[in-house]
């Protein structure tokens, strides 16, 4: 059953766009659900469909439909799932690569939404019948750590968290050239790429800032390639990816913004067959912190390197201890 709520804007007060005067009567609903209520036509004044921006001048009565939950559309599946900490309200997974986080065109299965819902039945229904829980993401080919949500009010503090960044995120990446300083930031908005729709990119017309800080962990001179820290200030769809193959940096194996040339050119074998052999990019989730919505407590997650680029990063350690202690 629908519910819905009347409400009334008295003559004589100050003008008030619609959307604003609801975002105070009715707090707790987010932005976006309301926006979605405005689009859908759930929004009606004086009995009429209204947009956003109307001007309330006095006198309007206000009806606002909320619709009952919608079913969720993923259906579970019984598919492992590494959980780092699960409570009533949240869990934390460490994601492998090659899992898609929800159900989208061409992945309608086998998404670690179709996991969850398997595992628990709980999941919070914020984010529509197939995105249930999901507050971030992680692309399909980056492991490492992530929140899920069990209840809406669980979802919108969490998502508040990422709004005003105060969500620790830092992730190991190694990208093919030499970075020579220590550390340093980007801050390059991020939206659709101009022409090629699969991609992000910071020539967007539409982009929307996006920060990210980076510190060098390992150089491998003769390879030509970095081990890199990075840490999200900001959560833009591909940002360390665009960020620093804008920097001619890009991440090694990236499908997208790569360029296969740069693994070719690596003259060590050994090395360049553990590069050409992982099929994805290698951009690992390593930790994770956030204050805790219900316990007010800041709890931080990490996860180590999973087996493929674990095996990379040990090839190359090896190789440049032997080569340092070769020099004494």
């Amino acid at each position: 059953m629908s519910e819905i709520i009347k409400l009334d804007w008295q003559p004589g007060q100050p003008q008030e766009r619609l959307d604003r005067f609801l975002a105070c009567a009715l707090p707790d609903l987010s932005r976006s659900q309301l926006k979605r209520l405005i689009d859908d036509g759930d929004v009606l004044v004086n009995g009429q469909p209204a947009k956003a921006g109307l001007r309330l001048r006095g006198g309007e009565q206000i009806e606002v439909r909320i619709p009952s939950p919608q079913a969720v559309e993923a259906k579970p599946e019984d598919l492992p799932l590494e959980i780092l900490y699960e409570d009533a309200y949240l869990a934390v997974l460490n994601k492998a690569a090659g899992m898609v986080v929800h159900p989208a065109c061409g992945h309608r299965d086998g998404t670690l939404v179709n996991a969850l819902l398997h595992h628990c039945d709980d999941l919070s229904g914020v984010g529509g019948g197939l995105r249930p829980g999901i507050v971030h993401r992680l692309d399909k080919d980056t492991s490492g750590v992530l929140v899920v949500t069990k209840d809406d009010a669980t979802h919108q503090h969490l998502a508040q968290q990422f709004k005003v960044h105060s969500i620790r995120r830092c992730y190991l990446t190694l990208v093919h050239g030499l970075v020579q300083n220590a550390e340093g930031t980007i801050d390059a908005a991020i939206g659709r790429h101009p022409t090629e729709r699969k991609k992000m990119s910071s020539r967007s017309r539409a982009g929307r800032r996006a920060v990210t800080h980076w510190r060098v962990l390992s150089r491998y001179d003769r390879d030509r390639l970095t081990l890199l820290e990075m840490t999200l200030e900001t959560g833009r769809t591909h940002q360390i990816r665009v960020h620093l193959s804008e920097m001619n940096l890009p991440v090694v194996g990236d499908p997208l913004y790569g360029n296969p040339g740069r693994a070719n050119a690596i003259a060590d074998s050994q090395i360049r067959s553990l590069v050409t052999c992982l099929h994805r990019q290698a951009l690992h989730a390593r930790l994770l912190g956030f204050i805790h919505p219900h316990t007010g407590e800041y709890m931080e997650f990490s996860s180590p390197l999973p087996e493929d680029m674990a095996e990379l990063v040990a090839a190359l350690n090896r190789k440049y201890e032997v080569e340092e202690s070769g020099h004494h």
